[in-house]
């Protein structure tokens, strides 16, 4: 698995250079390295990497959290890697060549199954969950022009579910057949949304499904200049699929998120997760596990990046359909925390 490294060392606090790596005995044997896979550069995946990798990061010779440094794991090293995402993270976690890494949480379980974009691509078995971080919302976006208000509307309009291999087009097919809707009822289309987006602005699309965090930028440019509708995914179609799939959860689009949306929008969404292998040590994790849910964590977290706020440990486990590795396990049972039902 292949992963770009360029300008991606990040570590608590602390410059750490490689003459520095180079001295020491008992520094180099103290130290310990541990890498987060997470996005592209220009994505969220990205910067939260970095924070996290800051705020568990607490390298040999600095100063302790009682003495007012880094509340991280003593000795660790947390680096944030740039990838191609999800489907590589668990990949690179399951061959061993990561530590860690960010995924959706639908394409967590589908790796750790074999099932969806898996499908008879063998399982990532090893895979287990350290956290969940922040909700990636369904964006289910048609033209006002359509007149569709509700998925039952999709019948016989023009529906782009996203591109062969994403995981966009595996939650799709799975949301229209909770409401009782195949690919025949509909005129599908397999654009990115970009794609789809250019389309409606041009007539020539009527809906297209999105999944990520909220304000998404394809979305908004095309609703400053095309009137669209945000199409609320809820009612009996949206907890059957949570009841098939426990990677769903509940979410909400706020009022005034895009030009001409006056309301809340009820919908779905998959999480944005932190996993990792069952072959990483039990105490390793835990102390990680720990050091992210640190108070320390969360001034890092709110004063870093839009979604930081949104990583809470209220839902640390909120659509978790992987097992977690022990040492997260360990953490949230002596805090209280349970899994979402």
């Amino acid at each position: 698995m292949r992963f770009s490294l360029k300008a991606t060392l990040i570590a608590a606090g602390a410059a750490i250079t490689l003459g520095t790596l180079a001295v020491g005995g008992s520094l180099a044997q103290d130290m310990k390295f541990f890498r987060i896979a997470t996005g592209g550069t220009a994505g969220t995946y990205f910067p939260i990497g970095g924070l996290l990798a800051n705020a568990i990061s607490n390298p040999p010779g600095s100063r302790t959290c009682a003495e007012g440094g880094s509340c991280g794991v003593p000795g660790l090293v947390a680096t944030a890697i740039a990838s191609n995402g999800s489907v590589a993270n668990v990949n690179a976690i399951g061959s061993g060549t990561i530590e860690s890494g960010f995924s959706q949480s639908d394409v967590a379980y589908w790796a750790q199954t074999g099932t969806g974009v898996f499908d008879g691509k063998g399982k990532v078995e090893k895979l287990r969950a350290i956290a969940n971080l922040y909700p990636e919302s369904i964006h289910l976006v048609a033209s006002k022009n359509s007149g569709i208000k509700s998925v039952a509307d999709l019948k016989g309009k023009r529906v782009s579910l996203d591109e062969p291999g994403s995981g966009t087009l595996v939650d799709a097919r799975l949301i229209l057949a909770a409401y009782g809707i195949t690919e025949k009822d509909i005129e599908p289309e397999y654009l990115k949304p970009n794609q789809a987006a250019d389309r409606m602005r041009d007539g020539a699309m009527d809906a297209f499904f999105f999944v990520g965090g909220f304000p998404a930028g394809a979305i908004v440019e095309l609703a400053s200049n095309t009137p669209i509708t945000i199409v609320p995914i809820n009612g009996e179609g949206a907890q059957k699929v949570m009841g098939q799939y426990p990677f769903f959860a509940e979410n909400t689009i706020p009022a005034g998120t895009y030009d001409g949306q006056s309301g809340d929008v009820k919908t779905l969404s998959v999480g944005a997760q932190w996993v990792t292998s069952a072959d990483q040590p039990e105490e390793l994790i835990y102390q990680i596990t720990k050091a992210l849910w640190n108070e320390n964590t969360r001034k890092l977290l709110d004063a870093g990046h839009a979604k930081g706020k949104e990583i809470t440990l209220k839902t640390a486990l909120n659509g978790v359909a992987i097992p977690l590795h022990p040492g997260a396990k360990k953490f949230y049972d002596e805090v209280g925390i349970k899994p979402s039902k």
